[in-house]
């Protein structure tokens, strides 16, 4: 099992808002933190603790990465010519789990990180195990033909909750799915505001 799965909903709870944009998340009934002080009246939140919520948010919505592995990203998309918010973004998006969750494969990110892990997906016709690899523009990401009768691929295809990005093109019949181009902030479909500058401005001061 993944690490966070049964408090994955904590983040929701801790942030206000329905990161994932899920119809079972506790947000969509109360909008306040958790916890018997959740209710009190927010104060006015430090710039040190805007730029720290939009990390904690960013991060959280990938699932499972660890600080390390998170910071790890950011150096590399600081190192890389261009705006490093949009590579950070760039970068993430590329990860092997987070292309099938957004591929529809599974119905959450966490679920993909454990569909990878077990060894049910293919890049190029090779068995890849590792949530983090990065896949590359023009890669074809396929469900093992021994996994394509799962319940959760079929759950997760009939979502009507999100849709597939135009930078994944996707064959549902198939389960297959060929990664067409790195995408910017603007292009991902995330549930809510997501904020790369802070996160780069709290890598850069800390």
């Amino acid at each position: 099992m993944t690490k966070r799965t049964s408090a994955k909903y904590k983040l929701d709870r801790r942030m206000g808002e329905n990161i994932w944009g899920r119809p079972k998340s506790p947000v969509n009934r109360r909008e306040y933190g958790p916890g018997q002080h959740g209710q009190r009246r927010k104060a006015k939140i430090s710039d040190f603790g805007l730029q720290l919520r939009a990390k904690q948010k960013l991060k959280g919505h990938y699932g499972d990465l660890t600080e390390k592995q998170f910071k790890r990203v950011y150096i590399e998309a600081a190192r890389v010519k261009g705006d490093t918010g949009e590579n950070l973004i760039g970068l993430l998006e590329r990860r092997l789990d987070a292309v099938v969750y957004r591929a529809k494969f599974v119905p959450t990110v966490f679920a993909a990180r454990q569909f990878v892990n077990h060894g049910h997906v293919m890049v190029n016709g090779r068995r890849v195990n590792i949530p983090s690899y990065r896949v590359k523009e023009g890669d074809v990401i396929e469900v093992r033909e021994q996994s394509k009768q799962l319940a959760v691929l079929l759950e997760a295809t009939q979502l009507a909750e999100r849709d597939v990005p135009d930078y994944i093109d996707a064959d549902h019949s198939k389960m297959k799915a060929t990664f067409v181009r790195t995408p910017g902030l603007s292009d991902v479909p995330y549930a809510v505001v997501m904020e790369p500058n802070l996160v780069i401005e709290f890598y850069a001061q800390n």
